[in-house]
């Protein structure tokens, strides 16, 4: 399971924090700016990876009893 947050703005991917990598990722000059920040800060990034308990490993059996 992997949890995957991405911003976007018109249309393009500006970042993305995917928690198998653990950290933000930039595809643009300011979502690489973005994603430093973003990653200097252990809280920011302490969240995100916590999303994954939270939101995926709670809902993935419901998901499943669905098919």
């Amino acid at each position: 399971i992997e949890y995957i947050r991405s911003s976007y703005y018109n249309k393009l991917e500006l970042t993305r924090f995917s928690s198998s990598v653990g950290k933000f990722v930039g595809f643009t000059e300011y979502g690489v700016k973005f994603a430093a920040a973003w990653n200097n800060d252990a809280s920011i990034l302490s969240a995100m990876k916590a999303q994954k308990e939270a939101y995926c490993l709670n809902n993935i059996q419901i998901d499943y009893n669905n098919i």
